[in-house]
């Protein structure tokens, strides 16, 4: 793996993770010392990052973690809806009902307590699903809109303490959406995404409420290596 590209998957992970909060700066010369790369190739990884959206160059010498709140999300989740109902559209259209079908009764022995889960086993199952419906829909511009969506959602999920009750209904949600496109039933396949985003968004914006957050915009700038430590 290149240099630019290890720094690049190290930052990501923190960031998303919330090792790296909002507002944290990161210098180059203490970033490239931590990560054990040169320079140049952190500059490249920077670059990415501040591509994707997750970091913000104040000035020629100063990235910090971009800022996230209630309307940053909402935002995101307005081209999420957009984006994945029309995944779900051409997946049901175009995609091929098996594996669909076989991933709805996975979703459906979980609903059911028919196996014993982890986080993991829900994490291996979402991606699984997501990686079936970029298959199916066999655009490459959509699937990188929905790469793009994805990496600001890990961050967005984990600003929110984790609720149990929603990743259960997120399970039955994606069962239905699963077993529409396994049918072929695009209407079915779009509604059935529609209000899973809209649970998910709902769900996310009242945790921000209740104040069930690790960090957002209030957060205190940190530095580098205390977004490490």
């Amino acid at each position: 793996m290149r240099a630019s590209d290890r720094a690049y998957r190290t930052l990501l992970d923190e960031i998303q993770s919330g090792t790296l909060a909002p507002n944290a700066v990161l210098g180059e010369v203490e970033q490239a010392a931590r990560l054990g790369v040169s320079r140049t190739p952190l500059r490249e990884a920077l670059g990415r990052l501040a591509a994707d959206g997750l970091v913000v160059q104040q000035s020629p010498r100063v990235t910090v973690v971009s800022e996230i709140d209630a309307g940053d999300i909402r935002e995101i989740f307005e081209m999420r809806r957009a984006l994945e109902e029309t995944a779900a559209r051409l997946a049901a259209r175009r995609g091929d009902g098996a594996p669909f079908a076989a991933l709805a009764a996975e979703f459906d022995r979980i609903a059911r307590g028919g196996v014993s889960t982890t986080p993991h086993t829900y994490d291996d199952l979402f991606g699984r699903f997501d990686a079936a419906v970029d298959a199916a829909v066999a655009n490459d511009y959509l699937v990188a809109g929905l790469r793009t969506i994805r990496t600001h959602l890990v961050r967005v999920r984990r600003l929110a303490r984790e609720n149990a009750d929603r990743v259960t209904d997120a399970v039955i949600e994606h069962r239905t959406i699963a077993r529409a496109i396994a049918a072929h039933d695009e209407e079915l396949a779009a509604h059935a995404t529609h209000l899973h985003v809209h649970n998910a968004l709902e769900s996310i914006l009242s945790s921000l409420a209740d104040g069930d957050v690790v960090s957002t915009r209030s957060a205190r700038p940190t530095t580098a290596t205390e977004g490490a430590a």
